[in-house]
């Protein structure tokens, strides 16, 4: 038997190198046995939204084109970008985000679906998941702007916070309205949805068995080349490729955030790329990294920012009223403490079967 560890790319990173020991793990190890023959399996990769993606298909559908079907899964991720980059000009998104204040723009049901996500967990989080919160981001210089050779002052960030804010946009059918002059980033979403769509796309051909992962989220449906429940590990936020936690997840998604590995310092303080759009100020909490699985990457992903954003207890406390599937990884001065929400623990409980 060969065994092979996959690792996924996290978010917030644009190439694997260096990237590897970081975010999510697949676990899947294929038997390479002449007495036990394999169903057919495909592995496609191919580059989107500043990353790569990778999709295992398994026991590949009579009819199905390896060619036609990357094809497509290109093509639905360039209509993703289309509909929601930020570094294209022509973009769904950068159209909305330069209309007037007041005006409904038209857009696709894609892109009005994922800004009502985006809304429901801004709500539910009482503001900690927040799309407009990109001007404090750059503020800190964690966007396209370089690191700020001093902290942000108090003057500028009040600035910013009376114009941020979800509370802005209105979705009513297929139009986006804003009520301030707010821009929308979705990159803490976006990916997800990409995700989504294409485990989409490979359902509608017939196909049962697969893994979708793109930047560090993934989706899985079926069973791995083995014929087992797909194995995902929760890696360690630390130097290394360890996994600190294998969970099994055949037909969830999952998504992971954390800022253990990008931050600056200034004057022997750490400030963290996570900003809290309440504050305007970089988290400071001890909470290393958040994972949550869900029935829709979007879901996932969206949640991910928005715990990493509130800190481990009420991290907690919303997983369980909300009632989330979520793995806590904190900070403590001899390494990590794990913590998990009630609708994790079947996942961590099923690894074993």
């Amino acid at each position: 038997m060969i065994s092979a560890l996959f690792l996924f790319v996290p978010r917030g990173f644009s190439s694997l190198a260096g990237l590897l020991g970081l975010g999510l793990a697949l676990l899947l190890a294929v038997s390479l046995t002449a007495c036990s023959p394999q169903k057919q399996t495909w592995k496609l990769t191919g580059p989107t939204m500043g990353t790569v993606y990778h999709v295992t298909v398994v026991d590949v559908p009579a009819g199905v084109q390896r060619a036609e079907l990357q094809g497509a899964i290109d093509a639905e991720l360039v209509a993703v970008n289309q509909e929601m980059s930020t570094y294209i000009p022509d973009s769904e998104l950068m159209r909305f985000n330069r209309a007037p204040v007041g005006d409904a723009v038209a857009v696709s049901p894609h892109l009005a679906q994922v800004v009502q996500r985006a809304l429901e967990i801004y709500q539910h989080s009482d503001g900690a998941f927040d799309v407009t919160v990109g001007p404090l981001v750059n503020l800190w210089g964690f966007g396209p702007q370089p690191e700020p050779e001093t902290i942000p002052s108090d003057g500028e960030i009040a600035t910013l916070l009376d114009v941020i804010g979800s509370d802005a946009l209105r979705v009513a059918g297929s139009t986006l309205t804003k009520t301030r002059p707010v821009q929308i980033d979705l990159s803490a979403i976006a990916k997800g949805h990409g995700v989504d769509r294409v485990a989409e796309l490979l359902s509608s051909r017939g196909i049962v068995n697969y893994l979708v992962e793109v930047g560090g989220e993934l989706r899985t449906a079926g069973v791995n080349p083995d014929g087992n429940p797909w194995r995902i590990g929760v890696e360690r936020p630390s130097a290394g490729q360890v996994v600190q936690k294998p969970i099994v997840v055949s037909g969830k998604a999952v998504a992971t955030s954390g800022d253990y590995r990008n931050y600056y310092e200034r004057d022997g303080k750490r400030y963290a790329h996570t900003i809290d759009p309440r504050t305007g100020r970089p988290v400071e909490h001890r909470l290393a990294s958040v994972t949550v699985i869900a029935d829709t990457c979007a879901e996932a992903d969206g949640y991910a920012t928005a715990l990493n954003v509130i800190g481990a207890d009420k991290a907690l406390k919303l997983a369980e009223q909300r009632q989330l599937a979520v793995f806590l990884l904190v900070k403590t001065d001899s390494g990590f403490e794990e913590r998990a929400s009630s609708a994790f623990q079947p996942y961590l409980e099923s690894q074993g079967r």
